[in-house]
């Protein structure tokens, strides 16, 4: 049995920052987050559970934001250098995530913390400032209104040290947009579920984190063991080096050859002018350099600046393949300039480019229908797309309502709009068009957050085993990404070599051990992932006690239009199939046929509580 007081991978310590009390607590890390939630989202789902009320505001001071780190954050290990990010979400009302690479976890721990809890809202503009052990709440009168990218550049000068590490808003933050993200490094954004404007409703313009404190390893020389291992398999890879040439980018023609490319607010699946903003673009035009994060073995991060043209000198880390594809194709550009210029513009106004992308293109096609008025923007107007996507961002004229997201428009434009609104759950579909692709669009309708592919990347599975299949191991293979990839942010790292350099997972096992001293196997880390799965589905069906299997479908448009064009034209999702498919998820999941955990699996995960807490609220949960 280990010594929870000399466990490794920990620095026993999560604060509390109350901004209406201007109060701060350290509280000793409990047994049970170690040992039954792990760190990163399995720490933030358990906290949202037991602290944050049901039916509350996401922007009510009784809303929290936790920042946390996981054990493997900070050891020497490629892909450890990731935070996660929890809280009640704007966009959805419900349990939000979202992840952000670079450095801010490892100095966040190196200051003496393995989390942040955020709680309470300030009456003017803040920061919080975590250095070595110390926690205060400074001043940002002068922070506020600025860019991300801006906002990080003046507290480093600020403080005169350009080695702290930083999270921000933007604009977009500070003006509640539902879709705001968090800035960290330059360049790095923690996007999905609006978790930027939560901290704008808080004033907190910033966190500020440095540390030197070492990180307690169980076992140093097996850590090294493992890590060099990792590292010689990684740098052995042939994908390596391509990742490192246009990391995520690569994608761009990837999708649109496998009619996966979302364009024209997926109204489509293959562009013709995808290879003017792919990656090979990238590479030949704008491409200036490549940013890793912390200790990382396929650093695919990519540096971009426009050369010529009335864009030139702009720039940008990125694009990703989601940016790419969601501000690019989506919105109809046909240049890598355009997009390096638009994916600037929302990283400094801090606006999730998935989420914008998709409520730009929605609101231009809702203009096209006649459904909405006021609007100039139209596909491929890279000017005044831009002006649009700062209207967002300040809440200006249009920019007010379309905020909101795609799925408070659609309801608010009628039938017809909520037809053709990409989003599942509130959350705007990421960058998949799954219409080929039943296991995609499936684990779009059961994520945890709303439609986002980091949960179930499943799409290559449907192109392995047949495009138009809608057999049992589609749901199973969901399932086991699903808890996989969960994984990832509960150890608090990054999945990149697992998913694309083919790293197994016996490598995060054995580092497991060795940095904390804990014997869990495989099999019980991926315990661990799946309880937390079904908490997060629990905290759904606390604040929405009507949720049934319906809130499991992908948009209508996937059923009811076919293709246009591409290999796969005339296709569609069958929804009888779909429904069968998600049935047989259901059944393997434990769950009953309206998609609610039941209690026999609830006790079997050990969330006796969560019963509980549902009765009392007369969610009605099956016994088997």
């Amino acid at each position: 049995m280990i010594d929870m007081m000399v466990r490794g991978g920990y620095m026993n310590r999560i604060a509390r920052v109350d901004l209406t009390s201007r109060k701060i607590r350290v509280e000793e890390l409990s047994d049970e987050l170690v040992m039954n939630y792990i760190g990163g989202r399995g720490w933030g789902a358990k906290i949202i559970w037991s602290e944050v009320p049901r039916g509350i505001d996401p922007f009510s001071p009784e809303n929290k934001v936790v920042i946390a780190t996981g054990p493997l954050t900070g050891a020497y290990f490629t892909g450890t250098g990731k935070t996660t990010l929890c809280s009640k979400s704007p966009l959805t009302g419900a349990y939000g995530d979202s992840n952000v690479g670079g450095r801010f976890g490892v100095e966040l721990k190196q200051a003496g913390f393995d989390a942040l809890i955020i709680e309470g809202s300030s009456n003017e503009p803040v920061y919080i400032k975590v250095f070595d052990g110390d926690i205060s709440i400074e001043r940002a009168e002068h922070l506020w209104g600025l860019g991300s990218i801006e906002t990080e550049e003046v507290i480093k000068r600020d403080l005169n040290d350009r080695s702290i590490s930083c999270l921000t808003i933007g604009p977009a933050g500070e003006n509640k947009v539902y879709f705001a993200c968090i800035t960290s490094d330059f360049g790095r954004q923690s996007g999905r579920t609006g978790i930027g404007a939560v901290l704008g409703s808080k004033k907190v313009k910033a966190v500020v984190a440095s540390g030197s404190m070492d990180i307690p390893i169980h076992d140093v020389d097996a850590m090294v063991e493992v890590a060099q291992e990792a590292y010689d398999y990684c740098f052995k890879s042939e994908a390596q080096k391509a990742w490192i040439r246009q990391g995520t980018m690569q994608l761009i023609l990837w999708s649109n050859e496998n009619s996966a490319l979302p364009t024209k607010n997926m109204s489509e699946a293959v562009y013709e002018k995808a290879e003017m903003i792919s990656g090979d673009a990238m590479e030949s035009r704008v491409k200036i350099g490549n940013h890793g994060c912390f200790c990382c073995a396929m650093p695919c991060g990519q540096i971009s600046k426009v050369k010529e043209g009335r864009f030139a000198g702009t720039i940008v880390e990125g694009p990703e393949y989601e940016t790419a594809a969601m501000i690019g194709s989506n919105c109809a550009l046909d240049s890598i300039e355009d997009v390096v210029k638009l994916n600037r513009v929302c990283d400094e106004l801090g606006l999730d480019t998935i989420s914008t992308g998709s409520v730009v293109a929605f609101t231009i096609e809702c203009k096209r229908r006649g459904l909405l008025r006021g609007v100039d923007a139209d596909y491929g107007d890279v000017d005044r797309i831009i002006r649009l996507v700062e209207d967002i961002a300040y809440r200006r004229g249009i920019g007010d309502l379309l905020a909101q997201g795609t799925k408070r428009i659609a309801e608010k434009l009628g039938q017809e709009a909520l037809k053709i609104a990409m989003q599942v759950k509130g959350l705007e579909i990421s960058a998949y068009e799954s219409r080929a692709a039943p296991a995609m669009a499936l684990a779009y309708g059961t994520c945890d957050i709303g439609a986002h592919h980091n949960r179930a990347w499943a799409i290559t599975y449907d192109i392995k085993v047949g495009r138009m299949l809608y057999t049992p191991d589609k749901a199973k293979w969901v399932i086991y990404l699903q808890h996989v990839r969960s994984l990832f942010d509960i150890l608090t790292c990054c999945r990149l070599p697992w998913v694309e350099l083919s790293l197994p997972l016996k490598y995060y096992e054995e580092l497991y051990k060795a940095v904390t001293g804990i014997n869990y196997e495989l099999k019980d880390l991926l315990l661990v992932a799946e309880r937390v799965y079904n908490l997060t589905r629990c905290i759904w069906l606390r604040e929405y006690p009507e949720m049934d299997r319906s809130w499991d479908y992908p948009p209508p448009r996937w059923f009811e239009e076919e293709l246009p064009s591409g290999p796969f034209r005339g296709v569609k999702l069958d929804k009888q199939r779909y429904s069968e498919l998600l049935d047989e998820y259901y059944k393997l999941r434990g769950w009953d046929g309206k998609g609610r955990p039941t209690k026999s699996k609830l006790r079997e995960l050990g969330l006796e509580f969560v019963i509980e807490g549902l009765e009392k609220l007369h969610v009605k949960l099956s016994e088997n």
